[in-house]
């Protein structure tokens, strides 16, 4: 389950029209640390034997790391005290350090930066809302995607993470809520958003293991609905084509940003490769195979692509299918230090979703959440702050 490509070069990316966009650090540092949420059932007991212990204490550990949140083998009561050592080292070795935690929103947003094994930087959003709490994760080092706009897609792409890298985040997570860690007291992690770092679909197999650790119940995963995770892309279609073949529900969020080729070719490079009718026609296909609606993601850009002659064409191209398919998401786009982009004005905001509503697009602004602390969508950048 650890083998995934060094590179997170998507699927046919290495000819044609778009190549990931690598940054300087780009190298191959090796893999991250076998840990228990990269490994099979089968690994896992292999691993076990290796180590003297029988079937049943893998099954223990999974109701620890699973049911528990806990990866503290040496305080494991129901563990033998002289191997509680050895499953530490064998089965969870630490994957993510934590290096800085901003807050904002009163407490209820809580960005963190981490660490992994090669010295590389990742960044986690957690926010709590009144009637959920969302957590918004990073599936690569960077991103290759290269999108002007967006300070994650001006790194470049150093590597793919781990399924363990990726479950780690929820999980410290998901035990951060039960300890009441975050303003509001304890409680519940609900949602799952593969909106971070990196471009899910260039790493396909670690975010589906993820993905399906995350919603399947204990002892298995962390129990969390499929329904309540979201994988978003922007509009890698062999990936949108696979996960609608995989039978889970989880939603599509697609990363537009533009109605025609002619504006989205300079928004997102990636539409070189594959085009918006490529990209709306698998996710309507994706639509069509889950019964879910995919979120149509839009960052909204000062005289760029938030005119009313862009909200129509968008209403046009959306409701070209016929049904509704599609809810859009329009973002005050969240601004970077030094770049041209700029967010909309909000008589024009308004004018966008007002376009959309008249055609019969359910569309809702979205909420700009930790943005005083560069946690908000796009701004993701892993930095070291003092």
């Amino acid at each position: 389950m650890n083998d995934q490509p060094e590179t997170g070069i998507t699927p046919g990316g290495t000819s044609g029209a778009f190549r990931d966009v690598l940054s300087k650090d780009h190298a191959r540092r090796g893999k991250p640390p076998l840990h228990f949420a990269d490994m099979s059932e089968e690994e896992r007991i292999g691993k076990a034997k290796e180590l003297g212990l029988p079937k049943f204490r893998v099954k223990q550990l999974a109701n620890h790391y699973y049911g528990h949140f806990d990866v503290n083998a040496e305080e494991f009561s129901d563990f033998p005290a002289a191997r509680r050592s050895d499953a530490a080292e064998a089965f969870f070795p630490e994957l993510i350090h934590e290096v800085t935690r901003q807050v904002a929103d009163g407490g209820t947003t809580i960005k963190t930066l981490w660490r992994l094994f090669d010295g590389s930087l990742i960044e986690s959003v957690l926010m709590r809302y009144p009637t959920r709490t969302t957590l918004c994760i990073s599936s690569q080092v960077g991103c290759g995607m290269g999108c002007p706009f967006c300070a994650t897609g001006q790194l470049g792409l150093t590597r793919n993470m781990s399924a363990g890298e990726i479950v780690e985040q929820v999980r410290v997570a998901a035990k951060a809520m039960r300890d009441g860690e975050v303003a509001g007291g304890s409680g519940r992690l609900s949602n799952i958003v593969f909106m971070g770092m990196g471009e899910p679909m260039g790493n396909y197999k670690s975010v589906l293991s993820a993905v399906r650790q995350i919603s399947s119940m204990p002892l298995e995963g962390f129990g969390i609905s499929a329904r309540n995770i979201t994988v978003s892309t922007v509009g890698v279609v062999p990936g949108i084509r696979k996960l609608a073949e995989e039978g889970i529900p989880v939603r599509l969020a697609v990363s537009l940003h533009a109605p025609s080729d002619e504006l989205r070719d300079e928004l997102v490079p990636m539409n070189k490769r594959f085009n918006t009718k490529q990209v709306l026609d698998a996710a309507h296909d994706y639509y069509l195979a889950s019964k879910r609606r995919v979120s149509i993601e839009y960052a909204l850009m000062r005289g760029i692509n938030d005119q009313a002659e862009h909200a129509k064409l968008l209403a046009k191209r959306l409701n070209h299918y016929g049904d509704d398919w599609a809810h859009v998401n329009p973002i005050p786009l969240n601004p970077i230090e030094g770049s041209k982009w700029t967010a909309s004005k909000p008589e024009d905001e308004r004018r966008f979703l007002e376009i959309l509503h008249n055609a019969g697009i359910t569309a809702t602004l979205r909420d700009t959440r930790g943005q005083d602390i560069d946690g908000a969508c796009g701004q993701l950048a892993a930095k070291e702050r003092d």
